[in-house]
């Protein structure tokens, strides 16, 4: 490798030079550290004109001291390109709580933005706003950037079709008795028959079709409706259909969406990461550069949901279809090591397996060893399918890379020895010094900051650290904040936390009679009688 690629990776970029190639276009720009770590996420309508700002020297001096503060510390800057406002509001938020930026305030903390949610199945299908997607059977739509936009069309909408905004699964004259809707033209009644379940079904598919995209006919009459109203000296009436547009307008822009590794654009340039693997190769001493490198992560709380992650990089850049998540199952309590060596065995027992099966004759030489065999199927087979299969085969990485110490690093050591595996190059990473642990070796490695091969180790063991929060933040959500109990009508948080600390879960609340569950404080036995019904038939 060339001496100065090092040197030039640790160079901080031309910012001004760079400014001069971002467009006057909204999207979402990210600010780094000379870590390349994500310090602040922000959104523009002009990405020129806000990144330019931060480079001023008024700004630097008229700016309060959090501010100045993210000014010295900008070290170079990343920028995604959408297509409108609701794009980049939508993509900010992902991204703040992809990175947890240190100078961001909002959309740190795990809300989500609504989504619209109707299950069809349901007798009376209603709309109603939610943040979480469930695999329950339900149509959603969105998410959608302004809630209150939402909120505000989902009524106009409701209203206009006479759907009903009541909670029972099943309406009848009981709830009736103490609803105005349909007094006031509201609500189609279906719960005391006046709608055919076929002609309120129509509504409902129509009401989908509208936030499919077939809203332009309602736009252009609600632009009738207030130009009428302008013409005839309305004008309270004509603002408020003027505000109405807006949240149109907000809400049904067209968006995409945003999901992990995929709709949102990777602007490193790709012969930067070359450099950074073959530094790394240099640092470490390795025989040749770690083209695919494979990084585990373990995240625990107490002994609930022990879980793994293990995130691949190809060519120094994440490979995110290759990502995996495991949930620990022989470890019980707290011990990173064990869980370390349980995903390590897991993950290339598995590889193993799979080539055996695909290519059994290829894997018969006994004087081989399980990696000897690997490496030669690597070269041959290298992009290739298997004819048996039709999967191609998933190769050994060239580098393994373990978050934490001497214990962790020992214990995937010691389960790549018992595959025949012995020879996988591997490391540990300590977080705290920034320490590089290698088998056989006493003293750790210790790498400059500004070194473009510890930069690449540092965002491999991020990415992995982010990806197993995630799994473990997904699992904890499932088990306390969501549960089918929050679809059944009536059920507040505080009963939903009566019922489960009263049950333990819903799998034995399903086995309890109404009688039983009317004992908990709170609980009617009329609501009783509905949560029976309404988990029997979900």
């Amino acid at each position: 490798m060339p001496d100065s690629v090092p040197a030039s990776a640790a160079v901080k970029p031309d910012l001004p030079r760079k400014l001069q190639d971002v467009p006057h276009q909204p999207g979402v720009y990210l600010h780094k550290d000379r870590l390349g770590k994500v310090i602040y996420v922000g959104k523009a309508k002009d990405l020129r004109k806000r990144l330019s700002s931060y480079f001023t020297p008024a700004r630097s001096r008229l700016a309060d001291r959090k501010t100045r503060a993210l000014i010295k510390s900008i070290w170079d800057f990343e920028i995604h390109v959408v297509r409108n406002e609701p794009e980049s509001l939508l993509l900010e938020g992902k991204l703040i709580k992809e990175y947890r930026p240190r100078y961001n305030v909002d959309f740190r903390d795990d809300k989500r933005f609504l989504m619209v949610r109707v299950h069809l199945e349901e007798p009376w299908p209603r709309f109603g706003a939610v943040r979480m997607k469930k695999d329950d059977g339900a149509r959603y739509f969105g998410p959608f950037a302004h809630s209150g936009a939402l909120r505000t069309v989902l009524a106009w909408l409701n209203k206009r079709l006479g759907l009903r905004v009541c909670r029972p699964l099943r309406p009848g004259e009981s709830d009736y008795k103490h609803c105005s809707n349909d007094i006031i033209k509201n609500c189609s009644a279906p719960c005391i028959g006046r709608i055919r379940r076929a002609d309120y079904l129509e509504r409902v598919a129509e009401a989908c079709a509208f936030f499919e995209g077939s809203h332009k006919a309602s736009l252009a009459a609600l632009e009738e409706e207030m130009t009428k109203a302008a013409e005839n000296l309305e004008f309270e009436r004509a603002a408020e259909l003027r505000d109405m547009l807006e949240s149109f307008r907000k809400t049904l822009s067209p968006m995409r969406k945003f999901t992990r590794g995929r709709g949102v654009p990777r602007t490193e340039p790709a012969h930067h990461a070359v450099w950074d693997v073959e530094d790394l190769q240099d640092a470490l001493k390795l025989p040749a550069p770690p083209l695919v490198m494979e990084c585990f992560d373990i995240s625990n709380i107490s002994d609930n949901h022990i879980v793994a992650s293990m995130v691949r990089f190809k060519n120094g850049l994440p490979d995110t279809a290759s990502y995996r998540r495991y949930r620990i199952k022989s470890v019980k309590s707290q011990n990173d090591f064990a869980s370390m060596a349980e995903v390590v065995r897991r993950r290339y027992a598995r590889i193993l397996h799979e080539a055996a099966a695909q290519e059994p004759e290829a894997l018969a030489y006994s004087q081989e060893s399980p990696l000897e065999a690997m490496r030669r199927l690597d070269a041959t087979l290298e992009g290739a399918t298997s004819e048996a299969t039709g999967r191609s085969m998933t190769r050994l990485p060239d580098l393994v890379i373990v978050d934490g110490g001497k214990g962790q690093l020992s214990s995937a050591v010691e389960e790549l020895r018992r595959l025949g595996l012995g020879g996988l190059p591997v490391i540990g990473l300590a977080k705290q010094r920034e320490e590089i642990f290698r088998p056989d070796r006493p003293d750790p490695l210790l790498l400059p900051h500004t070194r473009a091969a510890l930069k690449l180790l540092q965002r491999i063991r991020d990415e992995a650290h982010r990806w197993a929060n995630g799994y473990h933040q997904l699992l904890m959500k499932r088990r306390i904040g969501e549960s089918l109990l929050d679809d059944v009508p009536g059920i507040s948080d505080h009963r939903k936390g009566a019922l489960l600390r009263k049950f333990g879960s819903v799998l034995r609340l399903r086995k309890a009679t109404a009688a039983e569950i009317a004992e908990v404080p709170g609980i009617s036995p009329r609501l009783a009688a509905e949560v029976v019904s309404f988990l029997e038939s979900h």
